[in-house]
């Protein structure tokens, strides 16, 4: 199966998962983040805001913050993507209509943070990531700044046997699903 066929299947997939379900998934990954060593020890964790088709993040937003973690969110211009502290105050619907920081947001430096939550059309136990096809997250995973741990995150019909894959994609440290 070609990448693209791949991730028409895992979108038609996510697609396919009612709400409640959607929910009640997405409870239980972001539940096994928090449970982890990588969670516990970070101080600044950078999480993607969720597309429809995405585990949902809108929840993990308030209960991280309340828990004392500082939250980064991503900014996509042009061809690169960067981190910028969670402000509810400054989001707003920007590239693809993902809900971003607005102008104004204090940007995070890719050094600062200590865990970073991504997502994924498909992952492999052994931490393969094939994403959305742009690159955002293997260019700034890869900059020479980011020692963060890597979590990728998704469903359970998103984790699959094998991945193809190129020299720039960067592999996760682990993989958190919701089975």
């Amino acid at each position: 199966m070609t990448k693209k066929e791949l991730r028409a299947m895992m979108r038609k997939l996510n697609r396919g998962i009612a709400p409640a379900e959607r929910a009640a998934a997405s409870e239980r990954i972001f539940a096994r983040v928090e449970r982890s060593e990588a969670f516990g020890r970070a101080r600044t964790v950078g999480v993607f805001c969720s597309l429809a088709d995405e585990p949902e993040t809108a929840e993990v937003f308030a209960r991280w913050s309340a828990a004392g973690k500082r939250l980064a969110v991503p900014r996509v211009e042009g061809d690169v993507m960067r981190f910028f502290v969670y402000d509810p105050r400054t989001m707003r619907p920007g590239a693809f209509g993902i809900a971003e920081p607005g102008p104004g947001a204090l940007e995070c430096a890719p050094q600062e943070l200590d865990l970073v939550i991504v997502p994924g059309t498909a992952f492999t136990a052994a931490g393969a990531r094939m994403g959305r096809g742009r690159g955002y997250y293997d260019k700034y995973l890869a900059l020479p700044g980011v020692h963060a741990v890597k979590i990728g995150v998704c469903y359970a019909h998103q984790l699959v046997g094998e991945l193809p894959a190129e020299p720039h994609d960067v592999a996760m440290d682990a993989i958190i699903c919701d089975d």
